[in-house]
Order: structure tokens, then sequence, then C-alpha cells
């Protein structure tokens, strides 16, 4: 039987920050900045003759989280929603809280718990040297994945040193 061969030296690197992203909008407009302005040099690619822009969003996950509370405010109850958009996000947290047969069935009012909620984009890359990488955005940390040249990982730093909500 033939042996799995290492042939490149993918390497991935995280940030952790510090506090994380305040809320869904603050999240969604890092993300979306680093599409429209392109900060890591990205160059367009086509790949299989499709066109791709420098970076674009390969997958993104939204999930709020519910406590329901009976009248002396305890908690009696808990629930996620997960979705695949922001308006989705933006919408489902409203039909939860408006879900009368929902709030009978778990005999509490329910909360949005936004300091639990959870949110998570992957941006895949092309890189001016030919590499494809993911920076994948989290509440709480930033990574870079799929990467061999260490350049990469160092532009991606320097502009995370620069913006406030990455330290």
């Amino acid at each position: 039987m033939a042996d799995f061969t290492q042939n490149s030296a993918v390497k991935s690197a995280v940030r952790k920050l510090t506090e994380p992203l305040a809320d869904v909008d603050a999240f969604n407009t890092l993300v979306q900045s680093v599409i429209t302005n392109n900060p890591f040099g990205c160059a367009a690619r086509i790949v299989s003759g499709v066109n791709h822009p420098p970076v674009e969003k390969s997958k993104e996950t939204y999930t709020a989280k519910f406590v329901y509370q009976d009248e002396d405010a305890k908690k009696i109850g808990s629930g996620s929603e997960s979705y695949s958009t922001v308006a989705g996000y933006k919408a489902g947290i409203n039909a939860v809280l408006a879900n009368t047969a929902n709030v009978t069935a778990h005999g509490g009012t329910p909360a949005h718990d936004s300091d639990g909620d959870t949110f998570s984009a992957t941006l895949r890359c092309y890189a001016a040297n030919g590499e494809i990488f993911m920076v994948t955005f989290a509440r709480q940390q930033v990574s870079v994945s799929s990467y061999e040249d260490d350049s990469i990982r160092t532009v991606i730093e320097t502009w995370a040193d620069g913006v406030t909500a990455l330290a």
C-alpha cells in the first residue's frame, strides 16, 4: 500500500481578540471592508473558466442565542438559531421573539442573548504569488489558513495591527 507523501508546507495562524467584535453590524462591516478594499493585495483569478474577484466570501454562519425567562426573570429555557446571511440572522431574531406558539411552549418570555451570539465568515483570497488562502473571521478571533509563503501572514498581521477591533 502506498504512503502519503507531504508535498507542501501549508500553514495556519490564529489571532485571538482581546474583546469580541461588538455585534453583527461591526462584524459585517469588517468582513465587507476586506472584500471591498482588498487590503491583502490579492489578485483576480479565472478558475475553471469562472472569473473570481481577488477576495470572495466562501462561507458564513450567524447564530443567535435566546433565553426564556419566567415572570421572576429566572431562566427556564434556551435556544439558538443559525442563519447563512446577516439579513436572515436579523429577520430570524425578530421571528423567534414574535413566535407566540414557541413562547407558549417554553412557558416564558424570550430574550435575545446577543452576547452569546456567534458569527463566522470565511474569505477565499487569491494571492498575487498564485497561492489561494483563507481568512476566517469569527467574533473572537481571526485565522489565516492554507498558505505557504510567510509573507501572506505578515501582510494580514500588519493589516490587523492597524484595525482597532482586532487588537
